[in-house]
């Protein structure tokens, strides 16, 4: 159950109505965890628009869904790699892509640099050296995509936390914890192993 209300788009009122509706509409569900940022419509709103501005940027779909994966992994967060790894099925990822990506890998060399770097922004909380940045730019990341790498990682965390804060029930399909072998130690990245979002 979780620790802060569900708000029930049935029985929301004003704003927090209005933006639970149009979730339905464009989702043709309300995820636990927007009903949960629904207590302060001001954060849902936030939420809602930051993502629809992010969709805009250069990163593809399927590299941003990539992104949630690896940060969602990072932090443990349950709600948000189930989430992300259905909607990454929606954007094209395959399994093998999803399983890559919470891992911080890519089979493609940008998407994989672009992750790395994502990956350091989230471990070194944003202060990644010089020499980061520049094997991202060698690898073909713009300074468009770093600065959308950063937008998205600080999007996910704010999903990966209201979970944890929350307790937020899975709404998803649930998913498995990485195996211990292939978990992403090679990124210094803890796996989801016995933890809950």
């Amino acid at each position: 159950m979780s620790r802060i209300e569900t708000v029930n788009p049935a029985q929301a009122t004003g704003k927090a109505k209005e933006l639970l509706d149009g979730v339905q509409a464009k989702l043709g569900m309300t995820p636990n965890m927007m009903r949960v940022m629904a207590n302060s419509p001001a954060v849902l709103d936030a939420y809602l628009k930051f993502s629809g501005a992010l969709a805009a940027g250069e990163l593809s779909a399927k590299q941003r869904e990539q992104i949630a994966l690896a940060v969602g992994e990072t932090n443990s967060c349950e709600y948000c790699l189930s989430a992300h790894t259905a909607i990454g099925k929606m954007s094209g990822l395959t399994a093998d892509q999803i399983l890559d990506a919470r891992r911080g890998k890519a089979d493609d060399a940008k998407s994989g640099a672009i992750l790395a770097f994502a990956n350091l922004v989230v471990e070194k909380r944003g202060f990644v050296s010089d020499a980061e940045i520049a094997a991202a730019r060698e690898s073909g990341v713009n300074d468009a995509e770093i600065v959308e790498a950063v937008a998205n990682v600080a999007l996910n965390v704010l999903t990966n936390y209201t979970n944890h804060v929350s307790q937020t029930k899975v709404d998803f399909p649930a998913v498995e914890p990485l195996p211990a072998e292939s978990s992403t130690e090679s990124c210094g990245c803890p796996t989801t192993a016995g933890s809950v979002a």
